[in-house]
């Protein structure tokens, strides 16, 4: 890797860290999204910090920031923009597009969970492809484009579930958590809202972003590696705790993400221990849990229930313990 690929991305990483205290992981998973093209997904309570990480990335990124708080009544249009009347064309009164908060660079869907299907929907062209359809056409989103959904996993009255194919969309899933007694300690000083301030400039330009996402691409993976990632997948189709294991897309989801987290680290070429430790955030939300009903009976527990989520992350702990990695 050459010095400047490894300097663009210490400095990526100490801008959004100055401003998102004591959550060096997250950020990692967050600028994994950015050097691969995926999104995150976030499942915590409020008030961790999931706005402010959002803010920070866009910051570093220099680009646009937009947060859509998800309601009941929030309809698609609100979220991809719809054509108004502008009675100042020049040939009179005419349709004009007025594009949605999606075409931002960063975009921070808030409690995702909380708008019906249809409206959640409404992410998927976006978040897959690069772009919206809106009005008879297709317009692209800028790039880069990321998006961070949350969700309250404490709070399921008045939610729709992120179906299958939303959750598919996301490359990885986490959780804030609570920062440590000094980072916290830190935020009640003002530290992390003073950084925020001097974080005017953009970190780096949009060709330097294309430059590292090229890298990331380009990261080497060894057959022994790609026979690793593929043992694990089969693991969770043959569970007997899980229902439904990884698809194809969820395989090929963690090696992108492997590569991410290989290249942050400052290698060009992937090792065992990356796929560890990004496998239980790439894959987690991609299973089922078996639940056990009233009687002992065994039922369906989804990857983001209240039980599911729980029962998931068991199931992953043991296939990432049974499967052995290569040395």
């Amino acid at each position: 890797m050459d010095g400047s690929t490894l300097s663009s991305l210490q400095r990526l990483q100490a801008a959004v860290e100055a401003q998102v205290l004591g959550k060096r992981n997250v950020v990692e998973l967050a600028l994994i999204c950015v050097l691969t093209g995926g999104h995150l997904l976030l499942e915590d309570v409020p008030g961790v910090g999931k706005t402010t990480l959002g803010l920070a990335v866009a910051r570093a990124l220099g680009g646009s920031f937009a947060r859509i708080q998800f309601t009941s009544d929030l309809l698609p249009s609100d979220i991809l923009g719809a054509s108004v009347l502008d009675p100042s064309g020049r040939d009179g009164p005419q349709l004009r597009f007025r594009p949605g908060p999606i075409f931002a660079n960063v975009v921070l869907a808030d409690e995702l969970n909380r708008t019906p299907p249809r409206t959640q929907s409404a992410l998927l062209e976006a978040m897959n492809e690069g772009q919206v359809s809106a009005d008879g056409e297709t317009r692209r989103l800028p790039s880069p484009f990321l998006v961070i959904a949350t969700q309250n996993p404490f709070e399921l009255y008045g939610t729709w579930p992120l179906p299958d194919a939303q959750l598919d969309r996301f490359l990885l899933r986490s959780s804030m958590g609570y920062p440590d007694r000094e980072a916290e300690r830190a935020v009640l000083r003002g530290d992390a809202k003073r950084a925020g301030e001097r974080a005017q400039d953009a970190v780096l330009s949009a060709e330097q972003v294309n430059a590292l996402r090229e890298a990331c691409a380009n990261i080497r993976m060894h057959t022994e590696i790609e026979d690793y990632i593929l043992d694990l997948v089969a693991a969770t189709r043959s569970s007997p705790a899980l229902i439904r294991g990884v698809s194809t897309r969820g395989a090929e989801a963690l090696a992108r993400a492997a590569r991410g987290l290989a290249l942050l680290r400052g290698r060009d070429h992937v090792l065992p221990d990356d796929v560890r430790v990004i496998a239980k955030p790439a894959l987690v939300h991609r299973v089922q849990a078996r639940a056990e009903g009233a009687g002992g009976a065994t039922g369906a527990g989804g990857a983001t229930g209240a039980g599911g989520a729980a029962g998931a992350d068991r199931a992953m702990d043991a296939v990432l313990a049974g499967v052995r990695a290569p040395v």
